[in-house]
């Protein structure tokens, strides 16, 4: 029997209330950019359930700008995560608040 729409809705509407909840209570960097990356996925895992249900690839295009955009932001945000570990040999998000002023 073949997973229904309403299946593959369920389960990225969980794993996106997992990445919220890890980025909510996560302190370190590292872990809150891996719940971001879980969010990323859950939102291309809709937009390929509904491309297949409608029948449609502009959901699967889509899902390729989506994935262009987290590489981007895993780059940049690592090279800041690692240029901040560099300063001051910490990844937690509490110490970066201190280098606004």
């Amino acid at each position: 029997m073949e997973p229904n729409l309403a299946s593959y809705l369920a389960l990225s509407g969980i794993l996106f209330s997992i990445g919220c909840v890890g980025v909510i209570f996560k302190r370190n960097a590292i872990g809150m950019f891996m719940c971001i990356e879980l969010m990323l996925n859950s939102v291309n895992l809709t937009f390929v359930a509904f491309s297949r249900y409608y029948g449609d690839t502009t959901g699967q295009l889509f899902v390729f700008m989506v994935m262009a955009v987290a590489a981007c932001e895993a780059a940049v945000g690592l090279g800041i995560i690692i240029a901040f570990f560099r300063n001051k040999v910490s990844v937690d998000v509490d110490d970066a608040s201190l280098m606004k002023n």
